[in-house]
This record gives C-alpha cells, sequence and structure tokens, in this order.
C-alpha cells in the first residue's frame, strides 16, 4: 500500500469527472449527504446490470492503470474498500478505451488469473507514476510483472489468449451500459454511477451513501 505517496500530474488526459485536486480530508460537504442525483450520481436505466450474481451489494470501480487519476485515487480506494460493511463486495474493472489502455486492462486479467492483484495493483502505479519507469507496451508491462514473480511467457500467454479477449469486449459493452467515458468512476449495484464528483474523498462518501441505500432496500 502506498497511502504516504503523492503523484506529481504528469498531464495525462484520463476523461476524469474529479474537477479538483484531492484533499488530504473529507470535507464537510463530502459528508452532508444526501447527494443529487443528476449531480454528484446518477441513476442507471433499467434493467440494472452487474458485474457479478453474488447478491452482495456490488461496488465497482472502473479505472485503468494508464491513468493518473486512477493512481491518485488508489489510496482512497483501498480505505473504502475496507471499510465497506459485510454483504458488500467490493469488485475492479479495467476500462479498454483504447489502444493505449488495452494492454492494461490485459495485465490486469493476466494478474488476476496468475492470483497476485493483490500485490501488484498498488505497486504497478508506484512503478509507473512516482518512479517513472517506461511502463507502457505489453513486453514492458510483462517486464513489471516478472519483477514481482510472476513467469513473463505465462504472463503474456494469459494476457493476450482468448479469454481475455472475450472479456474485454463483455467490459466495453457493460461500460456502454452504465454509460461511463471516464476514470476513475465508481457504479454501485448496477444501478447507481458516479458523476460530477469534486474530490476523491466526496466520491468515497457518495460510495458509502449508495451502498447504504442498497443496504435499507434490500432489508425491506
Amino acid at each position: 500500500m502506498f497511502n504516504t505517496v503523492r503523484f506529481r500530474l504528469l498531464g495525462l488526459l484520463c476523461g476524469l469527472v474529479v474537477t479538483s485536486a484531492c484533499t488530504a480530508a473529507p470535507s464537510d460537504a463530502a459528508t452532508a449527504a444526501p447527494f443529487t442525483d443528476g449531480v454528484e450520481y446518477v441513476t442507471l436505466p433499467t434493467p440494472h446490470t452487474r458485474l457479478s450474481d453474488s447478491g452482495k451489494v456490488e461496488v465497482v470501480e472502473v479505472f485503468s492503470y494508464a491513468c493518473i487519476h486512477c493512481a491518485e485515487f488508489s489510496p482512497y480506494a483501498d480505505q473504502l474498500r475496507k471499510s465497506l460493511p459485510k454483504g458488500v463486495e467490493f469488485k475492479l474493472l479495467p476500462a479498454p478505451f483504447n489502444d493505449t489502455w488495452v494492454p492494461f486492462a490485459r495485465a490486469y486479467y493476466a494478474a488476476k488469473k496468475l492470483g497476485i492483484v493483490e500485490q501488484t495493483h498498488d505497486a504497478l502505479f508506484v512503478a509507473k507514476f512516482r518512479d517513472q519507469y517506461p511502463i507502457n507496451s505489453m513486453g514492458e508491462i510483462a517486464d513489471f510483472y516478472a519483477s514481482h514473480g510472476a513467469n513473463r511467457g505465462q504472463f503474456l500467454t494469459l494476457a493476450n489468449s482468448p479469454e481475455v479477449d472475450a472479456q474485454l469486449k463483455k467490459d466495453m459493452q457493460l461500460l456502454q451500459t452504465w454509460g461511463v467515458d471516464g476514470t476513475p468512476t465508481i457504479v454501485v449495484d448496477g444501478k447507481y454511477r458516479s458523476a460530477n464528483i469534486k474530490d476523491f474523498p466526496q466520491l468515497v462518501a457518495l460510495t458509502k451513501w449508495l451502498v447504504q441505500r442498497e443496504l435499507n432496500a434490500k432489508d425491506h
């Protein structure tokens, strides 16, 4: 984890809906729910489409390892994931929005198959954005994972497999259904999508509020 890491803006365009720099602590506005449908979040059209069918309330972070704003949000996402109550699951969905981002989405699924996402997720952000390592091409990405114990050849085989091809196609369809066009974006239970968020603490507060709303609905 890297809660003490502070990233420099590199001028990368990630299509972020967050309109100002994140702050060290939640503001009063971030905790003063309720939030407004059509402003901080939007209610998605029915039927609602989820990433999984587990039955738990689902929190999905749409992200990319190529997006510096996702790197900046990562410590907040870690804290959010750990703070979620029982009956709620946190999931990641890598956005394959363009040719530059596709290798990173492939990398996520290869790492997931190898069971090394937990130890490499934050580390990749640190290596790419804090330490400025050249991690862009599929080969460079494979080198990173090999440095964290993965078999490089196996990693590349998994990343470029027909299974991952099919998964990326499925992901793009889901992102279009959700109306996601930027990262990081949070989708709760396939019903609500974060929208005009001013900072990362507010995004965390919004997510918790929407989660509680879903939990309350399931209790009735």
